[in-house]
């Protein structure tokens, strides 16, 4: 890996970078001409042939990681994609637990680069930042309304973060995406391993590629090749400096009218609604799953590892049972306003209809699903 000094390139260390938002960041950061260093506990696997350093540390161990940190010279920008979620997802969103591991990494983090010279440091919220998941949101979300209050490792790492800044030199900037699709498995929130493994059990054994959720909604998705790109934006942009940004594609959706356009990419036809738990149904596929590996010569990974806790996700996202939970998007709208990110000059966009086959395309070309 050639060090900055002598490459005169900008080095960024994504943690995270195996995620669905750090892999994205990755391939974004490597073609835009930066060093990059990835942290995370497996390596990331990207179709970019160019060099970048890899560090396998558990970032929740303060000594393996200030270890792992120390000798890794100067780094001008870190990018904050890590996440730590409980078995079975949302209810670990309430569990003091998540949220204090959740801080714990990024202090760990932060304070191994203490000595790296860092400029700069992006972090991820989201809707749950409004409360998104305990009452309906104001419509659209802002971000100069007041915090809202409750408990919300957000705020742990957004205090912790506005507090030490000054301290060690660096700015920062904060992004609050919604409903983010890429192209990993293995993930705590990403539908498109969920709905592409749906679609090709379909059409394997000539079943229905019904919508499986609940009521229908309008939403707004955030690309994660959105995200890398304002975060590089906000590197040099004075405007992003210790500001706080909503960031989505620019367009709305609902489910039921983007399930057509999963459908085509996966090769199979629309049938009507089915309400069907993904959290029950596709851990019971692993015999299906370990013939789809054999017959399509795909990755050999177990279901629970393709799986990660997303099948949980899906019957939050797609509102299934909705109306046995409090407020979400099954039963209130969550809109964000991205004018202020607008304003400040970032003005990419992203058609999410033409996002989901291609991420789906992304986990085919890494042999993770079949064509």
């Amino acid at each position: 890996m050639i060090t900055t000094e002598k490459s005169g390139k900008p080095t960024v260390v994504i943690a995270g970078a195996s995620g669905v938002v750090g892999n994205a960041a990755l391939s974004h950061y490597l073609d835009e001409g930066w060093d990059v260093i990835a942290l995370s506990r497996r390596a990331p696997e990207i179709a970019s042939d160019q060099p970048f350093r890899h560090v396998s540390v558990d970032l929740r161990d303060a000594a393996a990681t200030k270890a792992a940190l120390r000798e890794l010279g100067q780094v001008q920008q870190l990018f904050y994609a890590a996440l730590f979620e409980l078995p079975g997802l949302v209810p670990g969103w309430s569990d003091t637990k998540q949220m204090e591991t959740n801080r714990v990494m990024l202090v760990n983090t932060v304070e191994g680069l203490a000595d790296a010279g860092l400029e700069h440091v992006v972090l991820l919220q989201g809707t749950k930042a409004y409360g998104v998941h305990l009452k309906p949101l104001r419509v659209p979300a802002k971000e100069r309304q007041p915090r809202v209050q409750h408990e919300n490792f957000y705020w742990l790492q957004e205090d912790y973060l506005k507090s030490r800044a000054p301290e060690l030199g660096f700015d920062w900037t904060i992004f609050r995406p919604q409903f983010i699709f890429g192209g990993v498995v293995g993930a705590a929130m990403n539908l498109v391993p969920i709905i592409g493994l749906y679609g090709i059990l379909c059409r394997e054994y000539d079943r229905p590629f019904s919508f499986p959720g609940g009521p229908s909604f309008v939403a707004e998705a955030s690309d994660p090749r959105l995200i890398a790109r304002a975060a590089t934006w906000a590197m040099t942009s004075p405007s992003a400096r210790n500001e706080t940004f909503n960031i989505t594609n620019g367009d709305v959706f609902s489910w039921r009218e983007v399930w057509p356009a999963c459908a085509e990419a996966l090769g199979v036809e629309v049938a009507p609604d089915e309400e069907r738990s993904m959290a029950e149904y596709l851990p019971t596929q692993e015999q299906e799953w370990n013939r789809l590996v054999e017959k399509y010569d795909l990755q050999r990974i177990t279901l629970a590892d393709f799986l990660g806790e997303s099948h949980h996700y899906a019957d939050y996202s797609f509102g299934y049972e909705a109306e046995d939970r409090g407020s979400d998007h099954g039963n209130a709208p969550a809109f964000l306003s991205a004018i202020k990110l607008r304003e400040a000059g970032f003005t990419g966009v992203y058609d999410t209809e033409d996002s989901l086959p291609y991420w789906i395309d992304v986990l085919r070309s890494r042999r993770l699903l079949p064509w």
